[in-house]
Formats: structure tokens, C-alpha cells, sequence
């Protein structure tokens, strides 16, 4: 077995106030509070977002939430998603050792990339599972032309 000795260096111990700050405001903004109560009150909704070419599927967990605790607006571009997780038990015997399940409030808006025909959107719950069907406007889908010839 080799051991190889490596000079300290107080320098590459640094970090930079760029690094820090930028450390800093990623986990402040970019990947804030990971799902938990942020400062505000209420939870940041998780969703996966993604094009098929004619529509925009929109999928987030919703566990213990009934489609009528769910309000779903499109303003724009941008699609607002609010409900509410409620507790439906009151535990009156022993302590939690661990309690990890949020109830409450929870909302996220995103822009959506592209214009959606509104009036076709579907929306379901499976499993626990909000799914929201958007299809892409009319004006904004692809359309062929087919060249004649002389």
C-alpha cells in the first residue's frame, strides 16, 4: 500500500464570497425548501412538466387530497394549481418519533412554454396522483404543406 503525502494549502481551503453567494442564493431560490413549509406558509407543490408534441402533461402527488380540495386556474401562460392537505385523524395516545407527512396548504404556479387550448384540458386524480392534460392551441401546433409539383 502507497501513501502519498499532499501539501496543505490554505488557499484551495478558501471559498470564494462569489461561491458562497451563489451557494447561498441556489439553495435559497433555485431549490427552495425541497417540498417543506417555506417562509411564507403553505407547501411548494412538486410537478413534472412535459411536452408529447400536441399537449402538456402536468403530473404532481397529491396524497389524501379529493379532487374538490384542488383549484386549477390558467391565467396566460401561467397555471396555478392550490389545495389543501388535511389531517383527518387526531391521534390521542403516544408521541410521534417521527412526523414527516405535511398537511395543509399548497400552491405553485409555472409558466407553461407554450399556449394550451384551455376550454380541452383535462384533469384527474389517480392514486394520488394529479394528472392535467393541456393541449397545445391550435396556432401553436406544427402543421404540414404539401408541395405540388409542375
Amino acid at each position: 500500500m502507497t501513501r502519498s503525502l499532499i501539501r496543505w494549502d490554505p488557499a484551495r481551503e478558501m471559498v470564494s464570497l462569489r461561491d458562497a453567494m451563489d451557494r447561498l442564493l441556489g439553495e435559497s431560490f433555485i431549490r427552495p425548501w425541497l417540498g417543506r413549509e417555506p417562509f411564507f406558509g403553505g407547501e411548494v407543490l412538486a410537478l413534472d412538466l412535459r411536452d408529447t408534441g400536441k399537449e402538456i402533461v402536468v403530473e404532481a402527488a397529491v396524497p389524501g387530497v379529493k379532487p374538490e380540495e384542488v383549484d386549477i386556474q390558467i391565467t396566460g401562460n401561467v397555471l396555478t394549481t392550490k389545495g389543501e392537505r388535511k389531517e383527518e385523524k387526531e391521534e390521542k395516545e403516544g408521541t410521534y418519533i417521527y412526523r414527516e407527512q405535511t398537511f395543509g396548504s399548497f400552491s405553485r404556479s409555472v409558466t407553461l412554454p407554450t399556449e394550451v387550448d384551455v376550454g380541452k384540458a383535462k384533469a384527474e386524480i389517480e392514486n394520488g396522483v394529479l394528472t392535467l392534460t393541456l393541449p397545445k392551441s391550435e396556432a401553436v401546433q406544427p402543421k404540414s404543406i404539401k408541395i405540388a409539383a409542375k
